[in-house]
């Protein structure tokens, strides 16, 4: 029978129970044995590799040797006493199930995904060429297959053809917004790919125009958003015209037909149900009170169900400025939950922004075996179960609010200086945003914000 690989945990003293009680389940279910060392030291972040070379007596049978994630030095420095392996663990001792390979995250396969997302630069006439590429950057790292230069009703652009020309040759693949039939043509002299829109009232003149570009592809609209039998002719034009198309049925705000629009989107799949077909979602992105990463992906997925492979979007509003990104992500998650008919759930951490996947908490028992344990002066903070608590050797405080726990202290600790109170400060500060919202506060660690997440340096480095 193969032996089981024998791995030896370092910590310190005050982590020590909480490492015993994760691995006693752990080890089982992963297939390994294990040691604990107990360094003499009370925090284990505070240990750094050529301390602990001096003082580390290796047990018989090791066979690699874990060290906490936030030790500090070469871990080459334990080959002077050891030939084991040696490797960094996770900064948090509760993240060890996810470092042996027990996660809940994404499967191998996930990532591949089929709707295109066509990035609008809003009023592009009136920004300058070189606005226009770092928008235009910047939609393209967000995830966007093609840039829609957004053209403004009443004039032609002089400037397009400059603007499409620039773009071809940076590698990005164009769409034209526009009714001006001179400002289409021209961005398809350039070579542009797309076209937005076409409908009944400019079908004879797109119709005409777009003979001489074969490789132009029109978004079919319909004359008003609830005609779908003027796209039915729209659609009947284009095609004994051999005009490539793909159809837009139109999506309405909420308030205004949103439902409804949905419904044509349905009807319009049955109808034609080998067409491409492309979804405006600004009109709800740019339109509704609220965070747009939810809306994206409930949009991503009625896009993956009903076989909608391409949509619109923008940046204009402020709180929608990261809402290319999301539809990024959204349409990996939906595209993995639809092709392997599995609940969109545990896969795509980076769309979970406001609140945390999940929580650990010490919990009180632990919170209390700390505060006994503890003996030097450097404070601890947590917030959980509704409340802040900070602990050293001294003192354990806990409440709601951060300015009476902070005012507290001061009469308890005259050795408070100014760089100190400002790294609490900022700490309390953290942990009330964390308990606000539902967040897991680590000290020392950023908040997590899923992909807008910043990490972290500390006070330490």
């Amino acid at each position: 029978m193969e032996m089981a690989e024998r791995i030896l945990f370092i910590t310190g003293k005050l982590a020590e129970s909480a490492l015993r009680r994760q691995l006693a389940v752990l080890a089982p279910q992963v297939g390994f044995e294990y040691d604990v060392a107990v360094m003499p030291i009370t925090v284990a972040a505070l240990l750094t590799t050529p301390w602990i070379a001096k003082r580390l007596q290796m047990p018989d049978g090791a066979d690699r040797i874990v060290l906490p994630g936030l030790c500090k030095g070469d871990v080459a420095a334990l080959r002077t006493i050891t030939a084991v392996p040696v490797q960094l663990g996770p900064k948090d001792l509760r993240d060890l199930p996810e470092f042996f390979g027990r996660r809940s995250g994404p499967p191998e396969d996930y990532g591949p995904h089929d709707i295109a997302i066509v990035a609008e630069i809003n009023h592009a006439p009136q920004k300058s060429l070189a606005e226009i590429v770092r928008i235009a950057n910047h939609y393209r790292d967000s995830g966007a297959d093609f840039i829609d230069l957004g053209c403004d009703p009443g004039s032609t652009w002089a400037g397009v053809r400059e603007a499409v020309k620039e773009l071809k040759s940076q590698g990005f693949r164009i769409s034209i917004d526009s009714f001006d039939v001179g400002e289409v043509r021209l961005a398809l002299e350039a070579g542009a790919e797309l076209v937005l829109s076409v409908s009944g009232v400019n079908l004879a003149d797109a119709s005409r125009m777009l003979r001489d570009f074969p490789h132009a592809e029109v978004v079919a609209v319909p004359d008003t958003p609830d005609d779908l039998p003027s796209l039915w002719r729209t659609v009947d034009v284009l095609k004994e015209n051999g005009v490539k198309h793909r159809l837009d049925p139109i999506v309405e705000p909420i308030g205004f037909g949103f439902a409804a629009s949905l419904g044509r989107y349905l009807e319009t799949r049955r109808r034609f149900p080998d067409a491409e077909i492309m979804m405006g979602i600004g009109n709800l992105t740019e339109l509704t009170d609220s965070d747009t990463a939810g809306m994206n992906v409930l949009l991503a997925g009625f896009c993956q169900e009903v076989g909608i492979r391409s949509v619109l979007a923008t940046e204009v509003i402020n709180w929608g400025r990261t809402a290319v990104q999301e539809f990024a992500l959204a349409r990996r998650l939906v595209h993995y939950a639809v092709t392997h008919k599995t609940l969109p759930k545990r896969l795509e951490p980076n769309l979970v922004l406001l609140r945390d996947p999940k929580l650990h908490e010490l919990g009180e028992v632990a919170l209390a075996e700390l505060a006994e344990r503890i003996t030097d002066p450097n404070y601890r903070i947590f917030a959980e179960r509704g409340e802040l608590h900070i602990l050293n050797g001294d003192h354990y405080l806990r409440g709601t609010d951060p300015f009476a726990l902070f005012s507290e202290l001061l009469k308890l600790d005259s050795k408070l200086d100014a760089s100190h109170s400002f790294y609490l400060g900022y700490e309390f500060a953290k942990a009330v945003t964390a308990l606000t919202l539902g967040k897991q506060y680590t000290q020392d660690n950023a908040l997590r914000w899923g992909f807008l997440t910043v990490p972290e340096t500390g006070h330490r480095v």
